[in-house]
């Protein structure tokens, strides 16, 4: 674990996979993050499949290591009171309830600020706090389609496709990450906390970068184009004789390369062929003699001569290929913990490779309501009587 965020204390009222993969990134930067959780069931995800391991999620394993599990009722007015005291002592509480829970449930920034003006709140919700639709409900499909990445997405006259990864849940998480380090930063300058409204939707529209500005200033729709690009040529994936390849000639720079790598070294010489203009008004013609081509030979014989030519290209891999990726390994980004239920867990590990990183030792997921009595104890001050107390009224568990 890293230390960047060492001694910033988060509550973590999140659940599912948006507000939890925003929490782990913190707690991966060395945060320690309490995941207050349902008792009883917990986040929901500890029951979403398909994969168990001995009965745990690996979908829940995937997105919580290194987390303190407290199970506490919200709501229940005692444990309101509870939850006031936990965030009376923590940096960060981060909750993505559906638009007006959390106020009711009195963990919004104005009830939380006037006991901790430090605190930081950021409020995750589909759509924001504000505009007519506001209070919709909201999954990563749903956002991925009304944010236009669905209608970019896919093959041109076929039905839309979903992003493979959870671009909408994903995208949220990580700008809570962002977000949540910079107000952390404002307040080293105001000793003040604030309120972060974080929209789902918003960050959707925020990747579209300049496909949306595109269209905004020129009309163009852009609509889905499968793996090629509106600019280069040729960008896109080729089957081989064994697999499939991707290759990117972002720019007329990689185009003699390309064509050398490919045998070829006639084509950089075609004036018809030299620019990506002029390979975009013959695009057919084109895409149709490179995919002969490279239909001729296995994937690892045209890396090879790509990459000897500085020609950007990779080879399509499923996930066995990308676990037994020496790259990924050697940037450890498999994470592997021990699981007291699990056992050995791997799961995607930490992008952000800041200081000395080598080595980095993760926790695993937490067990329902395994620090519960750790938590109330050591940093609300509770004695035995009092957690005992709550636990049978059904407060905590």
């Amino acid at each position: 674990m890293l230390e960047a965020l060492r001694g910033v204390r988060v509550l973590d009222l999140t659940r599912m996979l948006a507000g939890p993969y925003g929490s782990l990134l913190l707690s991966d930067l060395g945060a320690e993050v309490l995941k207050v959780e349902r008792p009883g069931s917990g986040d929901e995800i500890r029951a979403v499949g398909p994969h168990f391991v001995n009965g745990e999620s690996v979908y829940f394993l995937s997105v919580n290591r290194g987390k303190k599990s407290l199970c506490l009722d919200l709501g229940r007015p005692r444990g309101r009171a509870v939850l006031g005291d936990l965030a009376a002592r923590c940096d960060v509480v981060l909750e993505n309830f559906r638009y007006g829970v959390a106020e009711r449930l009195g963990c919004d920034h104005a009830t939380l600020s006037a006991r901790n003006p430090r605190v930081i709140v950021c409020g995750v919700t589909a759509f924001g706090r504000t505009g007519p639709d506001r209070a919709l409900p909201a999954f990563d499909l749903t956002l991925q389609a009304r944010g236009g990445v669905l209608g970019l997405t896919g093959t041109p006259g076929t039905a839309p496709v979903r992003c493979g990864v959870p671009l909408g849940d994903l995208a949220g998480g990580l700008f809570a990450a962002l977000a949540i380090a910079s107000a952390l930063y404002q307040r080293e300058k105001t000793g003040l906390g604030a309120f972060i409204d974080l929209g789902l939707l918003d960050c959707q529209v925020s990747l579209l970068t300049y496909a949306l500005a595109g269209c905004a200033m020129t009309g163009d729709p852009a609509g889905p184009q499968g793996t090629g690009h509106g600019h280069a040529l040729p960008y896109q994936t080729f089957p081989t004789l064994d697999g499939s390849l991707a290759v990117a000639v972002f720019t007329d720079v990689f185009w003699p390369g390309f064509c050398r790598a490919l045998g070829r070294p006639a084509w950089a010489l075609d004036p018809q062929l030299a620019t990506v203009d002029a390979r975009r008004a013959r695009r057919d013609e084109v895409l149709g003699r490179v995919g002969a081509r490279l239909r001729e030979a296995p994937t690892a014989h045209w890396l090879a001569g790509l990459y000897r030519e500085g020609v950007p290209a990779a080879p399509v891999q499923g996930l066995p290929e990308v676990l037994r990726d020496p790259q990924v390994a050697a940037r450890e980004m498999l994470a592997v913990t021990e699981h007291p239920v699990a056992g050995r867990v791997t799961s995607p590990g930490n992008p952000v490779k800041l200081g000395a990183w080598e080595g980095e030792a993760h926790a695993p997921a937490p067990l329902l309501g395994e620090h519960t009595d750790q938590v109330l104890r050591d940093l609300c001050g509770y004695d035995p009587e009092t957690i005992a107390l709550l636990r049978k009224e059904g407060v905590v568990a």
